[in-house]
């Protein structure tokens, strides 16, 4: 059996959607929560209230008049949806 030209053409797109899909895969660029005594509280608050209760408090620190975001980072409501935490 031999293959026709529209074989040909699904084996060429799937290759480029793998390599499209290779290609935007890198490391991570994201910053993790640190491990220290400022965030260790809220490693225990994630595993007893979950990470959407727990990111209710990076704003108490992580706000304009302490530790302002960088340019251009996305809106702060969702926190630990990027930022994980370290591993230890």
């Amino acid at each position: 059996m031999a293959l026709k030209k529209r074989d040909w053409l699904f084996v060429a797109l799937v290759a480029v959607v793998f390599g499209i899909f290779f290609a935007i895969s890198g490391e991570e660029k994201t910053i993790r929560v640190p491990h220290d005594e400022i965030h260790a509280k809220f490693f225990e608050m994630v595993n007893r209230e979950g990470k959407k209760e727990t990111e209710k408090f990076c704003k108490e620190c992580h706000n304009p008049q302490n530790l302002s975001l960088p340019e251009g980072h996305p809106p702060p409501f969702r926190c630990l949806f990027c930022h994980k935490f370290e591993e230890r």
